[in-house]
């Protein structure tokens, strides 16, 4: 038998979920031809804007066109980055570390966590089990929602996409990663002061012996297919929004502030887009103020429709009807006010 620091430290990580869980298994998930499919259509989009644009009398479907190439050809760079680096961290960084950097008072724990989700890229499919499994090694749940909040808004390539989709704004960056670490920070404190035991379910799967790099790779396959498929969704939910509804009705609609936050926070929720792709989703949205889009670059990766789902399953829904509501109003209530302060 073993004993000493390297056997505690086994015992620890078996109670840990597997790097991959919380993605499909190897019999739901997309396979390599669907990977191939989604590089097919990608490139036949940028083929067929050349080709078949000039065949397009209907000026209103030429535009829809436009801004929907457009959204998709500028952020699947970024994207595909992101990816990337999120499954290189899910099979390969030892859950271990998380515990390691973490002090051990909650409520020391809560920013610093906020501060580890800023330079660890990850998605927000990931950010869940990886919370999951930051519980289940004893790191206090508080600290744990706080970096789920926090990894997949204001992590390095998020922010260099919404540098690129707003080059004449570089304001946007910075109220971005202002009010996300705000509105992460203080959900964890909130929960640390308010959240009981009971409405948390803390997971604990057994590892599936899975090697290292068949987990990258399962873990690139599922999030390219799962982050493209709402990109192409956002993005066209946004080039329907800018040719479809009147003008008229939405720049009544972006003329109101506060309603036209609460519109694009909505919208966010609804449209689940991947948070490395959501800024040029929110910068062709022109009809709306700056502090609109703020709010819907905040809001979207921390509260969407997939992730309310993932919460749900593993956390349980006692969890969920209680941090929901509380992270969308934090995060509407924090966009607005560093949005009114920068703009």
């Amino acid at each position: 038998m073993k004993d000493g620091p390297s056997a505690r430290l086994s015992d620890q990580d078996e109670l840990l979920p597997p790097p991959d869980w919380g993605r499909s298994g190897t019999t739901t998930a997309p396979g390599t031809r669907a990977t191939w499919i989604f590089a097919a259509i990608a490139a036949l989009l940028v083929v067929g804007r050349l080709w078949l644009a000039p065949a397009i009398a209907v000026k209103s479907l030429d535009a829809w066109a436009t801004i929907f190439v457009a959204i998709c050809v500028q952020a699947l760079p970024f994207l595909v980055f992101g990816v990337t680096l999120s499954a290189a961290i899910t099979a390969f960084v030892p859950p271990s570390f998380f515990n390691r950097v973490l002090p051990r008072r909650p409520a020391a724990a809560v920013p610093v966590a906020a501060a580890a989700g800023a330079v660890l890229p990850g998605c927000e499919c990931a950010s869940v089990p990886v919370a999951g499994g930051l519980m289940a090694r004893g790191v206090a749940p508080a600290a744990a929602l706080t970096f789920l909040l926090a990894a997949p808004a204001i992590n390095p390539v998020v922010l260099v996409a919404t540098a690129v989709a707003f080059p004449r704004n570089p304001e946007m960056v910075l109220g971005r990663f202002l009010a996300s670490i705000t509105v992460a920070v203080l959900a964890g404190w909130l929960w640390l002061r308010f959240g009981k035991g009971e409405w948390l379910r803390i997971p604990r799967p057994h590892a599936d012996g899975v090697g290292r790099w068949e987990r990258f790779r399962q873990a690139m396959r599922h999030d390219i297919m799962h982050a493209g498929g709402f990109l192409v969704v956002g993005g066209m939910a946004a080039a329907t929004i800018n040719v479809i509804i009147p003008a008229a009705w939405v720049s009544g609609l972006a003329g109101v502030s506060w309603l036209s936050v609460l519109t694009l926070a909505v919208l966010a929720v609804l449209m689940s887009i991947c948070s490395e792709a959501d800024a040029f989703v929110a910068a062709s949205l022109t009809q709306f103020s700056p502090t609109a889009k703020l709010a819907f670059l905040v809001v979207g990766p921390m509260v969407d429709l997939k992730l309310i789902a993932l919460q749900t399953g593993i956390f349980g829904p006692r969890f969920a009807i209680r941090f929901v509501p509380l992270t969308f109003v934090l995060a509407v209530a924090v966009s607005a006010l560093v949005g009114w302060g920068l703009w």
